[in-house]
């Protein structure tokens, strides 16, 4: 989940920062990916907004990626029976690319969309085709040891 959460961060959306990392049988990273626009565009060229008052062209919403999207066109080989850490748990369109690549398990951290209808088909489109997912739980002290971790790496430099 840690690569995930750093592959997030890596994301230009003022709101919401969503990494994606798919890890084969053996836990090795297959392919990563962050919410933000298709390689070869320069990010800050498109908007970042999210009024959906004002036409698609002047959203976010019409020029950004998945994380989920963007780890699934980035992989070399097969995501087949492959697990996926992602900071929020996917939409229905990201669901819906997961299944079709056999995904077996989806490890996720926030559901802050779970009562919407999209986290629902989400949902309903796991359990048809048998993904698994489950919501993970960090602990402070984790948190707190790997922020100490890193302070101390950083005073080596």
């Amino acid at each position: 989940m840690l690569q995930a959460m750093l592959a997030s961060y890596k994301s230009k959306d003022p709101n919401t920062k969503v990494g994606c990392v798919f890890v084969d049988e053996n836990n090795h990273h297959i392919s990563m990916g962050y919410n933000g626009a298709i390689a070869g565009i320069d990010e800050s060229q498109i908007p970042w907004g999210n009024d959906r008052t004002v036409p698609l062209e002047f959203q976010k919403y019409g020029y950004v990626m998945h994380s989920e999207a963007n780890a699934i066109s980035h992989a070399r080989g097969t995501l087949k029976d492959s697990k996926g850490y992602i900071t929020l748990f996917p939409c229905n369109e990201c669901a819906k690319l997961i299944a079709s690549q056999k995904v077996s398990e989806i490890i996720y951290l926030s559901d802050k969309y779970r009562d919407t209808s999209e986290n629902k088909i989400s949902k309903k489109i796991f359990d048809l085709s048998g993904v698994k997912y489950r919501q993970l739980t960090i602990e402070k002290d984790l948190i707190d040891g790997l922020h100490h971790y890193l302070l101390d790496l950083l005073k080596k430099l």
